[in-house]
């Protein structure tokens, strides 16, 4: 199929490489982007590692908690332009959705968007507001958590937000606060290697192995060297393993060990709409 310049652009901005890697991958892949990402990854090209959680635009990401910090919820709400997405009544409206959905123990996006704020369902009053503001308006994503501590941070400029839960109640909000400013900043793929998707174990060793082949290294010594870049994969990409940023000398799992050593993450969330 014929690669398009947009389409080069779009897999540069996904992974850092050259544009001449970039079309070269595409067209090795096809058109394929997950195939083609995985291509430029295992051939060492790749300078960052974005993953995005979901195709977003414009907009706010805004996340709240229950006065109990039971239960937090995210909400995303697009748009087309910034401008817009800095408007105070856009912001409020997108406030006002998540106000309802946890008021309304809503636990879906589905549910969300069927109950009722001043008497109209949340997809209708979205849709009567693109004919006000004049532009494409979408509820394309609600999450919660339930936990003993329910933390939310929302980064500033409301591109950006998550939400964690921690296995205690009654822990300072501080703790809390920089857990989840650390699921922000570093974007884990999960709380522990234990809970790495298995598909995602399987694609890092994958490219561990590759890319150790491609080093020129003895077939003899691919699975040990693999298995080494796997674990610095959990180190770097899984939260409780990950070096504490505000501390660089601990982990999140010390850090949280420091306050009470049974205290951990029980899970989190996290939405960037420029990932």
């Amino acid at each position: 199929m014929a690669i398009t310049a947009a389409d080069v652009s779009k897999l540069r901005k996904m992974t850092g490489a050259g544009m001449m890697d970039c079309k070269k991958a595409l067209a090795e892949a096809d058109g394929d982007f997950d195939k083609a990402v995985d291509l430029i990854r295992k051939k060492g090209q790749a300078v960052a590692n974005k993953r995005a959680d979901r195709d977003a635009t414009e907009g706010v990401v805004l996340a709240k908690v229950t006065a109990d910090n039971k239960k937090g919820a995210i909400v995303v709400l697009n748009c087309e332009t910034d401008f817009v997405a800095k408007n105070e009544s856009f912001i409020a409206l997108a406030d006002s959705i998540l106000d309802l959905a946890i008021a309304s123990d809503a636990k879906t996006l589905e549910e969300v968007k069927e109950l009722q704020l001043n008497g109209i369902a949340v997809k209708d009053v979205i849709t009567e507001q693109i004919g006000v503001i004049g532009e494409k308006l979408d509820l394309p994503y609600f999450d919660v958590v339930n936990a003993d501590t329910v933390v939310a941070y929302i980064h500033p400029g409301n591109k950006l937000a998550t939400l964690v839960g921690l296995n205690q109640a009654g822990i300072d909000t501080q703790i809390g606060k920089d857990v989840a400013m650390q699921v922000a900043a570093m974007n884990p793929v999960s709380v522990d290697r234990d809970s790495v998707p298995q598909e995602i174990v399987e694609k890092e060793l994958e490219i561990a192995k590759e890319q150790t082949r491609q080093e020129g290294k003895p077939e003899n010594m691919v699975d040990k060297i693999a298995q080494g870049r796997l674990a610095k994969f959990f180190k770097e990409s899984t939260l409780l393993d990950q070096v504490f940023v505000k501390d660089g000398k601990i982990s999140i799992r010390e850090y949280l060990q420091q306050t009470n050593k049974d205290l951990t993450v029980t899970e989190f969330k996290r939405y960037s709409l420029n990932n």
